[in-house]
Formats: C-alpha cells, structure tokens, sequence
C-alpha cells in the first residue's frame, strides 16, 4: 500500500517490479544475475546462452508493469485496481525462455476504520478485501509444444481472494506503515493452485521539507512472506514453498500531486526449501493524485 501524505486522494499510478531467483545448488545467488534482464525483455523460447564463459547459473526473474487506480468513493470507503503486464524469464541446463503478455487484475476496496490526522501525530489504519481473477494467459507454451510450468505462466489460471489490513502512524518526522495480508487461492482448470499465503511489508520513515512543495521519504524497509507451495489437486506437492524475510532501502519523493517511489530489499533469511533462493526484488513508480 505504500507510504502517502495525500490522504482522501484519488491517484493513478505506474509501477515497475523485478523479482528474482537464482542460487540453486550451490550456484552463485545475485539479484541481477549474469545474462539477466532488469528491464522486460523480448519474447524468446528455448533460445541458447550466448556471449557468456563457462556454464551460466540457473535463474528465475519475474516483473510486472502495473497501471494502479485509487478513487474515494467517499472520505472513508476506497476502491482500488491493478492491471499488470507481466514478463517472466527462466535460464535452465543452458536455455533461457522468456513469456510476456497480461497477468491478472486485481480489485480491491478499503475502509478507513481510524483516521486521526494532526499536525505532529498522525494515524490510520485500513482494513479491505479483494479478488484476483484469471485474466492472465496460462498456456504458454515452447517451440515444442510443451507447457511451461505454472510458475512461469502470465497468470495462475484461478480466481483468488485476499483480506488486508494497512496500518500508518507518524509522529513528527518520524513514521512507520505496516502493510498485512492473506490470500486464499482458487484452482484452475488443471486443477493446480497455490497453498493459502501471508506477506506482511513494514516501512520505517522519515519526512524531510525541501521548500514548500517537496518531501523526501527515506525508509527502512522489511517483507516477509510465506506459502505452503503449490498443489496438485487439492494436496501440497510440496514443491515451492516459500519462508522467507527481505530487507533494505527505499526513497518517496513528493512534489504537489506527483510522487516518485523506488526501493530494493535483498534476502536476509530464508528457511531451506527446494526452490531456488530469493536473492530479493526491486521497485520504482510514479503517482499523480487528484
């Protein structure tokens, strides 16, 4: 949900996501690993390794393109939706293949359960819920007309449910935000599905004025996030399990209604599992409130 000093606001928002995944088997583990792409690359299938010495390591990167829309339908009830265009690439026993095209939309809505804002202490806290829905294409397939696994699909196939609550306290310059969520997910048509996950993101800040119209926000920052993995009709495969804690830095930026957001978090646990490790995730945005 992000950090905010425009309460009551409508916005709309473009935001960029890179995750990845590499250090299987004793491999080297990078946020951006070699022969990685940070920006979304061309579409490619089962295409060799070129220009890199050695055997590359494996990986997995997954980014998404996010338009994100806020409207007040009053001053405590807000609805909110986020239509991604996703990318997600895979290096494997030297081939990369890369699948892009849209993912799937979520839409959500938030009740302002507390909302106390003064000039020195400020509170609030959100509680919403939502839906995801299987708008993503889950059937890519490789020039040898082989399914890609789930995981690199452009959507999960099901429609899921999550509830969330967001909760922001300031006093003076200093503040902190804590964002938690479940999901419950569906099953698609091949009847595979993700167990049921919780992420929580806690941001520590602090505002600094540049003149009248600019703030800076630097943080702290901290994600958690778990699921059992995924499962095969109804029951845990127990393959992809995910336990794992991030941490790092961020930056908002506020001038009028424009807010530029950006931050990295690497890992700094994770319980041992049998996918590859999460060396952490990067984001960037800009936001236009009205």
């Amino acid at each position: 949900m992000g950090i905010t000093p425009y309460y009551n606001r409508n916005s709309i928002s473009v935001l960029y996501r890179y995750r990845s995944f590499n250090g299987y088997d004793g491999q080297s583990h990078s946020l951006f690993p070699n022969g990685g792409k940070f920006f979304i690359p061309a579409r490619s299938q089962n295409s060799p390794i070129t220009g890199h010495a050695g055997n590359p390591d494996d990986y997995e990167l997954y980014r998404s393109m996010e338009i994100r829309g806020k409207y007040f339908i009053n001053s405590k009830l807000e609805v909110n939706a986020i239509l991604p265009y996703v990318s997600n690439s895979e290096r494997y026993n030297g081939y990369t293949s890369t699948i892009g095209g849209m993912g799937d939309i979520n839409l959500y809505a938030g009740y302002h359960l507390v909302q106390k804002l003064e000039d020195n202490f400020k509170q609030q806290l959100i509680a919403g819920a939502g839906i995801k829905l299987p708008t993503g294409k889950n059937d890519f397939k490789n020039t040898d007309g082989i399914r890609y696994s789930s995981l690199m699909q452009g959507g999960t196939g099901s429609t899921d449910g999550f509830v969330y609550l967001n909760y922001m306290v300031g006093l003076g310059k200093f503040g902190a935000s804590l964002n938690t969520s479940y999901k419950v997910n569906g099953r698609n048509s091949r009847e595979e599905s993700i167990a049921n996950s919780t992420t929580s993101f806690l941001n520590i800040f602090y505002t600094q004025r540049i003149g009248k119209e600019v703030q800076i926000m630097p943080s702290a920052q901290f994600f958690y996030e778990y699921s059992g993995g995924e499962k095969y009709n109804g029951v845990k495969t127990g393959e992809h399990v995910m336990n794992n804690l991030m941490g790092g830095v961020g930056a908002d930026i506020f001038y009028k209604n424009v807010a530029l957001n950006a931050g990295i978090q690497k890992n700094i646990w994770e319980a041992e599992t049998d996918h590859p490790m999460s060396a952490g995730k990067v984001y960037v945005g800009i936001t236009y409130n009205f």
